[in-house]
């Protein structure tokens, strides 16, 4: 980076790159521009709307008359009251902000989690969005406010650039949108009309450290932002099948029926999961003796089966003086503290609860001790970790949460770091799992509440939904939201957490979570048994279908997750992040299609969201382009709108000319060529659960490419697997547009 010159208004201008990217910085009023190839891409301090105030002892007593109304209206500032709830600001009011404008944009997608649409709404005649982690059971739809996570970062997107805008501040964050035009000077022309995107980012307390990530295509942006935050991990192979839960299963016999019952109705699943019942008294790393007297032979019973089993870990610990683990908890001081510098005590599933303070690094190695098999009675290293309730859930507090004023490890409020707690229980779940086997073996851990960064550490989900078509609906730009911002490894629960679902939304939603990064069915105790199996033969077959469609694929899926933890390209992305110019994309036409992408969107799917629908709209884009219906072979030119019949049994699907796919059953190879017969893809495989593939390079990644012709199979990167581990081929000629679907053994 170099400094260029010094304008009339004693401005500096950086240069760096090959020239193409500037910054001015004027001081006087300040104003940050920062230039792509000569043109304003993005200003910081347009509005001139940067605040910061600063810490500040509370004001002393005043004793004149005539400041008692000023000293009452200034009280606000240092004592606020909602509803019961009384807030001390010990430093006194600390908030920050700052207005970014973005130059020729009027698309902006990201900032999870809200149940809204994919691209951001202006807000100029309503709330700001929210990014405020809180326990919001039944959460709205089509609403700005907060839910479970929050991840500061979004995407501005135009059929000529994309950019990122990253706010790095774990309080409690507020953004305002407003789209609009402005007349600017261009390279074109003299003067011309352009899109303008107004953000104003504004949090109750930290310090302002914002990014701004050029592109220019998303691609480039995914990997800025990963460079900054973490790329995403790569998950055990077990944990991309099906996950079956409940809110609970009842003992160790029901958890071995259900696992007998997915063998029986021959529905491939990997996982079983326990909620808060199987623990003694919901107490965390117990078992219920009654309930489960032998804990490890049932998970050798599901081992034996190549199946694994999660069990729920939450952040608040049971008061219990009798209770060992309390107890150390309480005489090391690990808990966190109220304002008056006691215990603070909340209430949650064991009733008086404490919360861990998993801010400090010497609570976090602590509790990542707790999971060694000589600590944690009862367990094996086959058993996995479900972080739930860490937003943190207070029943009864503030917004069903920690309040404010609450005093964390080195004295820093609740109010700082509020959106990061649930992220650093995740972190300590994660190093605790890692430990237990020697730094050998890959975790799973799934955690409800995450920040920026979570990527690294796993799976999340969009937390307790309703069984309706709206909460389906709209899962699926919740999703495609929370990908591009990284956090890759997502899911929503299949058949919604509460009320019951009707036969057609739970095949729709089988159908929709089969094409989602974390598939699992998920429902509350007080609703009725849920297993695939209990609503007929149609449904099961249905069901049976979507979940083997998702195990059909998994070669794929794992191959999509390795380049996300490589590249930072997530494994389900917005059509526009591959067709990047054509705004058709843009719209809200495509905010329920999405694809699977490796090197080129090889999968393109529509999930079918309305009850009784016979038709659907999908939108296939690329002029120029060929798609191919994976279930009926037909093929489609791209750059066009199709109204596709669909039955019960069907979900778009298709399948991008010029593309290979790697499947788990025959055809091993799914090949589509595109119109100048040529196709390409990859396969990615190691061991499928340990870090081998990272500390010693075991791994294979092969690039299979069909041109004029002939088979090509290319090592893309050294490894130590034997050949047989790979999909052998050939010298084979293709008849394009004949016999696309290929299978080679």
């Amino acid at each position: 980076m170099r400094v260029e010159k010094k304008d009339k208004k004693n401005a500096v201008t950086l240069t760096w790159g090959t020239g193409q990217y500037q910054i001015r910085i004027q001081a006087h009023p300040l104003l940050l521009q920062v230039f792509c190839d000569g043109e304003v891409t993005a200003s910081l301090n347009e509005q001139g709307r940067l605040f910061f105030e600063t810490v500040k002892d509370p004001p002393k007593q005043r004793i004149s008359e005539a400041d008692k109304d000023e000293q009452e209206d200034s009280e606000g500032l240092w004592r606020e009251t909602f509803k019961k709830f009384v807030d001390i600001k010990a430093n006194g009011p600390t908030s920050v902000g700052l207005d970014f404008g973005l130059h020729g944009f009027s698309h902006v997608y990201g900032l999870p989690e809200h149940a809204d649409t994919l691209r951001l709404k202006d807000t100029s005649d309503g709330e700001p969005y929210r990014l405020y982690n809180l326990d919001v059971f039944g959460y709205s739809i089509h609403s700005p406010l907060g839910l479970y996570g929050s991840v500061p970062f979004l995407l501005a997107h135009s059929p000529d650039r994309t950019v990122g805008a990253f706010w790095l501040n774990a309080s409690e964050t507020l953004l305002d949108v407003q789209y609009d035009c402005k007349k600017v000077k261009t390279k074109q022309c003299s003067s011309e009309v352009l899109p303008h995107t107004n953000l104003r980012w504004m949090s109750e307390s930290g310090v302002i450290d914002s990014f701004i990530l050029l592109g220019p295509s998303p691609s480039h942006t995914f990997l800025q932002y990963a460079e900054l935050t973490g790329y995403q991990a790569l998950p055990p192979l077990f944990s991309l099948g099906y996950h079956q839960c409940r809110w609970s299963y009842d003992d160790e016999a029901d958890v071995k029926a259900v696992d007998a019952g997915f063998d029986r109705h021959a529905i491939p699943y990997d996982v079983i999961w326990l909620d808060i019942e199987h623990t003694r008294q919901n107490r965390y790393f117990t078992w219920d003796s009654q309930l489960f007297p032998d804990p490890v032979g049932l998970q050798r019973h599901l081992q034996e089966r190549e199946r694994k089993l999660v069990v729920i870990s939450d952040p608040h610990i049971k008061v219990d003086p009798s209770w060992e683990l309390y107890s150390e908890a309480q005489d090391r001081g690990y808990f966190v503290r109220d304002r008056e510098g006691k215990l603070y005590n909340g209430r949650c599933w064991p009733g008086e609860s404490c919360y861990l303070d998993f801010t400090s690094p010497e609570v976090r190695a602590w509790y990542s001790s707790l999971f060694a098999l000589d600590k944690y009675k009862g367990s094996t290293d086959s058993l996995h970790v479900w972080n739930d309730m860490n937003e943190p859930s207070v029943f009864g507090g503030p917004e069903q949460t920690m309040p404010k004023d609450a005093v964390h490890h080195g004295g820093v409020e609740h109010r700082e770091l509020h959106n990061l707690y649930g992220f650093y229980q995740h972190l300590a779940t994660v190093e605790g799992l890692i430990s237990r086997s020697g730094g050998l073996e890959r975790p799973f851990v799934l955690s409800r509440s995450f920040f920026a960064g979570s990527q690294r550490l796993g799976a999340v989900w969009t937390g307790d939904n309703l069984a309706t078509w709206e909460y389906l609906k709209i899962s699926i730009p919740m999703l495609l939201s929370l990908s591009i911002v990284g956090v890759a490894f997502c899911g929503a629960d299949v058949g919604g957490f509460f009320q019951d679902p009707k036969p057609e939304l739970l095949i729709r939603w089988y159908q929709a979570g089969s094409l989602q990064p974390f598939f699992r069915g998920h429902s509350a105790k007080m609703m009725k048994r849920r297993e695939p199996w209990l609503f007929g033969d149609t449904v099961t077959a249905a069901i049976r279908n979507a979940v083997q469609q998702r195990y059909c694929l998994l070669p794929y899926w794992y191959t999509l997750f390795h380049q996300a933890h490589t590249s930072a390209k997530p494994p389900i992305r917005p059509l526009w992040v591959e067709f990047s110019k054509e705004q058709d994309t843009f719209t809200s036409i495509s905010i329920m299609q999405f694809c699977y992408c490796h090197s080129g969107s090889a999968l393109l799917a529509c999930p079918v969201t309305d009850p009784g629908a016979t038709k659907v709209k999908v939108l296939l884009p690329g002029s120029g382009e060929n798609w191919y219906d994976v279930q009926t072979k037909r093929i489609y030119s791209g750059g066009r709108t199709l109204s596709l019949a669909v039955t019960l049994d069907t979900v778009p699907l298709f399948q991008r000319g010029g593309t290979v796919i790697p499947r788990r059953t025959k055809p091993d190879i799914f090949l589509t060529a595109s119109l100048q017969g040529c196709a390409e893809g990859y396969l990615y495989l190691d061991d499928g659960h340990s870090f081998n593939y990272r500390d010693k390079k075991h791994f294979a990644l092969r690039r299979f490419s069909f041109t004029q012709g002939v088979w090509l199979r290319r090592k893309h990167l050294s490894n130590h697997l034997e050949d047989q581990h790979l999909l052998m081929v050939g010298n084979l000629s293709l008849p394009v547009g004949k016999d696309w679907d290929m299978w080679i053994r």
